[in-house]
């Protein structure tokens, strides 16, 4: 899959922009605030439905202006062109358009433009709470699984109705929660299984990229641990009924599970030091890559946000190196340093255009369509 063009207009600090990019790799330098990862954002948007940035769609438009619109135009593999289109007022609820034909759901969207971003937010799947790295298990198999993805809805409208009868002032009714209960045991078990199949597949890949990337000097670990590991959901909810309803809230489910990350055998949130947890986090994001590219129909976009931050030359020359190979596609890459950014070009042997972006103008100033 590769996106071709993209027009925005007041998409956060990008008031009216129109790009077309180079198949192989896009650079975007500038200094920060600029809008180089408003951009990525939008593209990102396009796949997802939503920012990477924030949950709030409405923060998206520009201030002081009333709507938002995104348009994007797609190659998929196959050689079909499509036309991916969203817009939003404020105060109103966003619509989204493929080829002209509105979604009825945006769930069936998910997938469609498979996408892989790595940026600094993701340093939060290390210092983050747990729900950090469910919702990164969660969007790497809704993207090709959409049994799960429907799973995933319909476990947390019933793990919504189950807390609330929890909290109920009354004592809940038990054929109905033992009726609600079951809702989540059936979906819990197709979310289960989802998880574990792909953190089980995904390991030995992470741990390729990370000695690769690394020099193989560190014992990395990455292992998925959940209630459903020991126990079923039915009994695991059966005999948390009443402790969970002294909490108000239900304490047993896929909703806990947990992904566990050591460094040498500890819980790297402890043990990493800032390039350490980098490429780690780089490492688990390039995995996620190829595990999509085998399992999807498109290969994916790779989006690279300040990721050579934080990294000695060594580890981003080892990067580079990595996402330039044949399995990679379509390539977008920001960083503030020019210099950075034309050394990285030199060492690929790929199409690439070089655009400058200013207070939210992007201009292009560089291409090789070779």
């Amino acid at each position: 899959m590769k996106i071709e063009s993209i027009s925005l207009l007041n998409y956060r600090n990008l008031a009216d922009v129109n790009i077309s990019f180079s198949p192989g790799i896009n650079c975007f330098i500038g200094s920060n605030g600029m809008g180089k990862t408003n951009l990525l954002d939008a593209v990102y948007y396009l796949s997802f439905c939503k920012s990477a940035v924030t949950v709030v769609d409405g923060s998206n438009i520009m201030h002081d202006e009333p709507f938002f619109m995104l348009q994007g135009r797609y190659l998929s593999d196959s050689g079909m062109n499509d036309e991916v289109s969203c817009g939003m007022k404020r105060g109103d609820k966003k619509q989204f358009k493929k080829n002209g034909k509105a979604y009825e759901r945006l769930s069936d969207h998910i997938g469609t433009i498979p996408l892989v971003m790595i940026s600094p937010a993701d340093n939060e799947l290390i210092a983050g709470g747990s729900e950090e790295r469910r919702r990164f298990m969660d969007v790497v198999i809704s993207q090709y699984d959409k049994e799960y993805l429907n799973a995933l809805i319909r476990y947390n409208r019933a793990l919504q109705q189950r807390n609330v009868m929890l909290r109920a002032e009354y004592e809940p009714d038990s054929e109905m929660m033992s009726l609600i209960e079951d809702m989540m045991v059936v979906e819990a078990n197709t979310i289960y299984e989802g998880r574990k199949r792909f953190i089980e597949e995904l390991v030995p890949v992470f741990n390729r990229f990370h000695e690769a990337i690394t020099g193989g000097g560190e014992n990395v670990g990455l292992r998925y641990r959940s209630h459903m590991n020991d126990d079923t959901l039915g009994e695991l909810l059966m005999l948390s009924r009443a402790d969970d309803r002294h909490l108000g809230y239900t304490s047993k489910g896929v909703h806990r599970d947990e992904l566990v990350m050591h460094l040498n055998g500890y819980p790297i949130k402890k043990e990493g030091s800032q390039g350490q947890n980098k490429s780690y986090l780089v490492s688990l994001k390039l995995a996620q890559f190829d595990f999509l590219n085998r399992k999807g129909g498109e290969t994916p976009l790779l989006l690279l946000d300040d990721i050579f931050d934080k990294l000695d030359s060594k580890r981003v020359e080892q990067i580079v190196g990595l996402v330039a190979g044949e399995s990679f596609g379509q390539i977008f890459i920001t960083d503030v340093n020019r210099e950075h950014i034309d050394g990285i070009l030199e060492k690929i042997d790929k199409q690439y255009r070089l655009f400058d972006v200013q207070r939210g103008c992007v201009e292009l100033l560089k291409e090789n369509n070779a």
